[in-house]
């Protein structure tokens, strides 16, 4: 019987690939340990009444008195190994706060610098953000020789909706149209809001004017849908007019701020001639 109950400890354990299963192992092993302890406590037992009945030799006797050392090496071994055990659940529930603190850590600083680089109201990139993604862009449009187009968005007449209604819901139109800006924006382009009611969306790879016109006349349709807000039990239906400025890599400028400028003085010309959208190369042939 003991024989049976101590060869599980004869082989190699399997490998273990974390502190939970070592002290899983460890545990199985010490429930091991105490039976086999508690089989060798028995057999002496036995042992020990066939002494006192007078049926045992000499030679079992000493047998008996090795078996109870054994016994006692075999408690103290279990005793141990409830030692290390105490120790290892310790360590685990150590090491599971540590890994803890650190998720809480990396998704604090997840958040920390989505927060640095988006803006808190509409969630879109923000000014830093969009300036790395243009310059990123250019470096591109350089190397492979393609184009890179940078619009500016603004509302018209939008303080007259925070004078009018109050800032909670120019705040709603603001994520209202951020939306749809980037809805009608593709993956690889950036939107971003400049600041106020003003946005900026970069472009890259637009094959032509024509393209432009189609992509800035969709912007201006998306954004006069009218926005339907509730608010302090109030129904409001809000048409919102863009104007869009828009600058051309490289025609209208090779670096960030110069197509950001021209795309500004464009944008001014659109609201200046209700045009909805103007071109900068249109501003700069037009007279005086």
């Amino acid at each position: 019987m003991l024989k049976a109950r101590i060869a599980p400890l004869s082989k190699s354990p399997p490998p273990a690939n974390s502190l939970t299963q070592v002290l899983g192992q460890s545990e199985r092993i010490k429930d091991v340990v105490e039976e086999c302890a508690d089989d060798l406590s028995s057999v002496n037992a036995g042992l020990k009444r066939e002494l006192l009945d007078g049926g045992i030799s000499p030679g079992i006797e000493n047998a008996l008195e090795e078996s109870e050392a054994i016994e006692g090496k075999v408690q103290d071994a279990s005793q141990a190994l409830s030692l290390v055990n105490i120790a290892l659940k310790e360590e685990v529930q150590g090491r599971a706060i540590l890994q803890e603190r650190l998720a809480v850590a990396v998704e604090q600083g997840d958040e920390a610098r989505h927060a640095s680089l988006h803006d808190p109201l509409t969630g879109l990139p923000n000014r830093a953000l969009f300036n790395d993604r243009l310059e990123h862009g250019l470096a591109h449009a350089k190397r492979n020789g393609i184009s890179l187009v940078v619009m500016f968005v603004d509302l018209d007449d939008f303080k007259s909706i925070n004078d009018s209604h109050g800032h909670d819901v120019g705040d709603i139109v603001l994520t209202t149209i951020a939306a749809r800006i980037k809805q009608a924006s593709r993956d690889e382009d950036t939107v971003c809001r400049h600041g106020g009611d003003e946005f900026l969306y970069m472009l890259v790879e637009v094959r032509n004017e024509a393209d432009i016109a189609t992509i800035a006349e969709k912007i201006i349709a998306m954004v006069k849908v009218p926005c339907n807000i509730r608010i302090r039990d109030i129904d409001l239906s809000l048409v919102i007019h863009p104007s869009i400025g828009v600058a051309i890599f490289p025609a209208d400028g090779t670096t960030a701020d110069s197509l950001v400028a021209n795309a500004d003085k464009a944008m001014y010309q659109a609201k200046r001639n209700k045009s909805g959208y103007s071109l900068f190369a249109d501003l700069t042939l037009s007279p005086g």
